[in-house]
């Protein structure tokens, strides 16, 4: 095997599906495009998931390939190290997650020429985003990436709401691509030293590396979906079709981390402390907003987008502790923390991935994503609702499954705080922890309504009431993620042990060995502070439940007893008397949305005699689109019709405008060399 041949095995996947997007133009309108497009996808992405994953436990030395590409005098740089081989595991396992869903899922798109050609397309630009060492290539892919998937986004355009979703998507991935061209710009500095190795061979001044962080936060968050800048997130994710919904959530996003943690962990030079005061900071905001904005939604694919939101947050909380050990020389500190953001990373894929399967799932059975209409799917759908319960419970952060895990692995994080010497953080790091724990609580809560909502009680439409159990590509597909799940839980030590060689190459050093603990246990520091051990609690909830429903059975009385559930004295039989996705958010949102929201209740009720049905209307303002969006939209249009008139500008006022121009650029050179 060459030096090489993982990081070739991976740019001819790249290349295997540009042409793939390319040959799906013209078999859009073919019978069998679907079959052919998503089955191509998924030989691609298991042989690349495959390599990635044996070069990452392998811990093999980094792979570097220049092609005449691009720029002439610079080329196109790839490398394949130890962080891009996990986030090419992530992009890999995703992309074939979502293409073995869409083989199901596919047969029932009404647009499949605006999806096939930009699907593979798609897979592509990420998987190139993670292999590119240079600026130039970043760039380049992290575009193409954002216009592919705004493409799909806008693929069923006839909807007007996601053609603003694709056109608000649009702008902030602009913005976001602005801002880490900036970045680049200044790591690069006046000798234009665009690859990553000169970048790493000559980092910046503390004070340029500051400026690269804060633009790669903005550049990479945006894209991410750190609060205030996410409003796109919950306008294309529903928008998108389901399995590319999964992709954009549980994959590109993460795409979007890896970006922050190449430029600021490697290319911005030794960190200061007060740089995770920055994240930590934006952070905890975004996990608690994320979680809240969720609970005040009754679209399924938007509730779960704005959960994105807050494990976005969870995720930067634990790279913004690593900023903090790393700046104070504490390695393994350091090490616990990133681990903890790099594991949730792995595990926010797999159970968001399983999520927006189960609501596609839900979309294709009942043409519904209001949770309003629809109940009763449990019985009708009863596999679909198994693995959803099993991605409510990962993402509610409960044991024995992942989303506890690598939770668990950032509080153990937070409680090396006290170490800390500046007391700035010694404050501000309790603060988070609190937000995180806050955030466990309200997840868990939002999902104990959107599943209950959705799946128990009666169907509330005739839709819910015909609808059957989806296909078997796409439970095979929500099986597998249900599966991983569930292994990374109750095996976490070997996922962490996977991600040592990330944490060497990032911070210096690692978390003790696991494989080989008692009882496969985890022990992030020494056993006599804390440890955990997911499979002795998922042996012990499968034994304490299987002698509970035993006793009830063989002790209980055998005569079956059942009455109608309490309604209140009114024995109406309709379905619209069960409780409500607005009714179980009600008082979350008496606490935090009239202060967050602006939230107002208003209550019509009819007259005795006066026939009409008493009506509830519930009006909630998104503040940071009505403070911050709305007024720099209103103040770019009037800006814009002032610059309208340089149009109507003579060619003597248009030469001297750009004489002008020239010699502040000129200025501007002289200073900065």
């Amino acid at each position: 095997m060459t030096l090489t041949m993982t990081l070739m095995v991976a740019l001819c996947g790249a290349a295997i599906l540009l042409a793939l997007a390319a040959l799906a133009v013209t078999l859009a309108h073919a019978a069998a495009a679907s079959r052919i497009v998503y089955g191509a996808c998924i030989i691609v992405a298991a042989v690349s998931l495959v390599a990635a994953a044996a070069d990452l436990l392998g811990a093999a030395p980094p792979q570097t390939l220049t092609l005449p590409l691009g720029v002439p005098w610079l080329g196109a740089h790839f490398r394949l190290d130890a962080l891009s081989a996990f986030f090419l595991l992530v992009v890999d396992l995703g992309a074939l997650a979502a293409s073995v869903f869409a083989l199901g899922y596919g047969e029932h798109e009404t647009a499949p020429q605006r999806v096939l050609p930009f699907y593979p397309a798609f897979l592509a630009g990420m998987t190139l985003v993670v292999l590119a060492d240079d600026a130039f290539t970043f760039l380049t892919s992290w575009e193409f990436m954002s216009l592919t998937s705004w493409a799909l986004v806008v693929s069923h355009h006839r909807v007007p709401d996601n053609v603003r979703a694709g056109y608000v998507y649009l702008i902030m991935a602009s913005f976001g691509t602005l801002a880490l061209l900036l970045a680049f710009g200044l790591l690069a500095g006046p000798a234009g030293l665009y690859t990553f190795a000169a970048m790493r061979a000559a980092p910046p001044t503390t004070t340029l590396g500051a400026l690269a962080m804060i633009l790669a936060l903005i550049g990479a968050g945006s894209k991410a979906g750190i609060v205030p800048l996410h409003v796109w997130l919950p306008l294309a994710h529903p928008a998108a079709p389901s399995h590319v919904s999964a992709l954009m959530s549980g994959v590109m996003t993460k795409v979007a981390v890896y970006g922050f943690v190449r430029i600021v962990f490697e290319l911005s030079g030794d960190p200061a402390w007060w740089w995770s005061i920055v994240v930590l900071a934006l952070a905890g905001v975004t996990t608690v907003m994320g979680v809240l904005y969720a609970l005040m939604q009754h679209d399924l694919k938007r509730l779960l987008a704005y959960h994105t939101v807050e494990n976005i947050g969870i995720i930067f909380i634990g790279l913004g502790l690593a900023l903090a050990f790393k700046a104070h020389g504490m390695p393994f500190a350091a090490a616990l923390a990133f681990t903890a953001a790099l594991f949730h990373v792995f595990n926010h894929s797999l159970f968001k991935s399983l999520l927006f399967f189960g609501a596609g799932a839900i979309l294709t059975a009942t043409g519904e994503r209001d949770m309003e209409h629809l109940g009763g799917l449990i019985h009708r759908m009863p596999q679909t609702a198994f693995v959803f319960l099993v991605g409510c419970v990962a993402i509610s952060a409960l044991p024995p499954l992942n989303g506890f895990a690598s939770e668990w692995l950032t509080f153990q994080a937070i409680l090396l705080s006290p170490q800390l010497p500046s007391w700035g953080l010694k404050i501000l790091v309790p603060a988070v922890g609190a937000l995180l724990a806050l955030s466990a609580a309200l997840a868990a809560a939002c999902f104990v309504k959107a599943y209950g909502v959705t799946f128990l009680g009666r169907p509330r439409t005739p839709a819910a009431e015909r609808a059957r159990e989806t296909d078997r590509y796409s439970l095979g597909a929500m099986m597998l993620l249900a599966g991983l799940c569930l292994l990374a839980g109750i095996l976490p030590g070997l996922f962490i042990d996977a991600l040592a060689p990330v944490n060497l190459a990032m911070i210096g050093a690692r978390m003790p060995a696991q494989l080989g603990t008692q009882w496969l246990s985890i022990v992030p520091i020494a056993a006599s502070r804390s440890s955990y051990d997911g499979l002795l609690v998922f042996v012990f909830i499968i034994m304490s439940g299987s002698l509970a429903a035993m006793a009830i059975h063989r002790l209980a009385s055998a005569r079956l007893r059942r009455a109608p559930a309490w309604d209140c004295g009114y024995p109406d039989p309709s379905p619209a008397t069960q409780y409500t996705a607005m009714s179980f958010a009600q008082p979350i949102r008496r606490v935090f949305g009239t202060t967050l929201f602006r939230a107002r209740e208003t209550v019509d009720m009819p007259p005795p005699g006066d026939t009409r049905a008493a009506r509830l209307v519930v009006d909630l303002h998104d503040l940071i689109w009505d403070y911050i969006y709305a007024p720099l939209a209103a103040g770019i249009s009037a800006i814009a019709e002032r610059l309208n008139r340089l149009q109507f500008l003579t060619i003597r006022q248009f030469l001297s405008l750009v004489f002008g121009a020239l010699v502040i650029l000129l200025l501007v050179l002289a200073i900065w060399s």
